[in-house]
This record gives C-alpha cells, structure tokens and sequence, in this order.
C-alpha cells in the first residue's frame, strides 16, 4: 500500500516514506527524514533534521521534530532524533535534535502518549509506555525509564533521571532524580507514598509491594539514610530485584550534582 500525500505538504524526494504513511495538508518532511509502516501524520507538521520514526506512530497537527536543539553552543552538526514504534504525539509537541554533548541521539521509545504541548529537549532519552501530560516540560538530558507518568505542567530540570513505574503529580518541579516505584509531588517534588496502583497493574507481587513500602517508610519517613536503611532491609532478606534496583538507582542519584546522577561532568552542562 503506497503513501498518500496531501497535495499542499512539501515532502523532499530524498525522505524515506514507508508503506502505508499518511501525510497531512501544508506539512514539510526534510529529506534526512525516515518515517516507517502506517505512520499517520497530520497537518501542519514539522519533520526536519536526522530524524528517524518508526511504525504505526500517529502525529498530531502543528507537531514539530527533529529541529535544532535549544543549546546556544550547538553548531549545526547532524545529530538525530530516534523514534520507535506506536506513539501518540498531540498537538504542538517539540523533540528537538541532540547537541553534540552525549552520543549525538535524542530518543523516544515506543507506545508513548505525549499530550499537547509537552516538549522533549535535546539529549533525551524517553523510555517506553510513558505518558506525559499537557505542557510537560522535559529539560535537556534528562532520562525518563519505561512506564512513567508524569501529569499536567510538570518541568523536569536537566540531566535528572526518572525511575520506572514512578508517577510525577501535576505541576511539579522536578530538581532531582526521582527514584523508581514512588510518587511525587509538590512545587519542589517531595517523595509521597509507593505507587502501589501502577505496581500491581503491572502485576508486582505483594511482597515486591510490602518490601518497597518498608523501605519508602525507612527513607522518607524515619530518614534514617540510604546505607542504614539498605543494611537494615538487605539483612531481614530475601533480597527482592525491586529492592536492589531501588538502592541502586539511589547510589546513582549520589554521584551527580544537586542529585542527579548524570550531573558528573562539567563539559556536559
């Protein structure tokens, strides 16, 4: 099944249209454009730069991808935006290109649903299964894992690192790393309780549920201290996988900046 093309969209002869893709009336497709199987894009959109999306994506009209990053030091190198499978981008959301700083790729996964207005910034890396609400704002290098939410009006600082299976509460200011399997919330974002709805849609176990609770009550509510707290639940054992992970991505968070893991290198700010 060939591609159809609105009579009033500017598509370079030089883009790589896939099977199938559908393209809205007064889009502009730049030629190192790759857009796979069934990808349905609507008017008024945006595809510019080294950027490549994958099958059965659906955009939404006045998105624009792949244009320069918002970084005064870029200098108009070809680096790309990665798009994977099955993604919904509502109206006026922006991916912008990576800078030059990491590995020259900003990526999004699969089966996101990105709401109007949310903007993704250069150097990201977007898991999959996310749902990022009206206008999020997420700032340059920041890495969100797989089945994240983040509500309306949230701003992500750069280089800060979201957890899996974490929900961020609406309008949120999010300055560190959020740990995974919690909910936060708050101007400054402040660790709440478990997200015990979203770990037993994803079909946790209670025990992965009762081990996560005795540790959130442990750090955020006797503050105890990261080692305490991973002596005192690690010698109780077993050691459940989510309980290392959690401490893990702690530790992590303790090697950046203002703590956010990936805050380390002066070049990369």
């Amino acid at each position: 099944m060939s591609a159809t093309i609105a009579q009033t969209a500017v598509v370079d002869p030089r883009a790589q249209i896939g099977e199938g893709v559908q393209i809205g009336h007064f889009c502009v497709i730049g030629p190192n454009v790759k857009l796979g199987d069934r990808t349905r894009v609507g008017d008024h959109v945006t595809l510019d730069g080294v950027t490549s999306i994958g099958c059965d994506n659906q955009i939404f009209p006045h998105v624009s991808i792949g244009t320069n990053p918002q970084d005064v030091s870029y200098r108009n190198t070809p680096t790309r935006v990665e798009i994977g499978d099955g993604n919904v981008f509502r109206e006026q959301v922006t991916i912008n290109r990576a800078s030059e700083k990491e590995d020259g790729v900003t990526r999004v996964g699969d089966h996101n649903y990105l709401m109007t207005g949310t903007h993704i910034a250069h150097d990201c890396s977007i898991g999959s299964r996310i749902v990022l609400a009206n206008n999020c704002m997420i700032g340059g290098h920041a890495h969100i894992a797989d089945d994240v939410t983040i509500a309306g009006g949230a701003g992500v600082h750069q280089f800060v690192s979201i957890g899996t299976l974490s929900f961020v509460g609406a309008m949120t200011r999010i300055l560190q790393d959020v740990p995974p399997f919690v909910i936060v919330d708050g101007a400054d974002a402040r660790p709440r309780c478990v997200n015990t709805v979203g770990l037993k849609r994803h079909d946790y176990t209670d025990d992965d549920i009762a081990v996560l609770t005795q540790a959130f009550r442990l750090l955020y509510r006797k503050r105890i201290g990261v080692e305490p707290a991973r002596d005192q639940l690690f010698a109780t054992g077993p050691i459940r996988p989510v309980l290392r992970h959690l401490f893990d991505c702690l530790d992590n968070s303790c090697l950046g900046r203002a703590g956010r893991g990936r805050d380390r290198r002066k070049k990369a700010a």
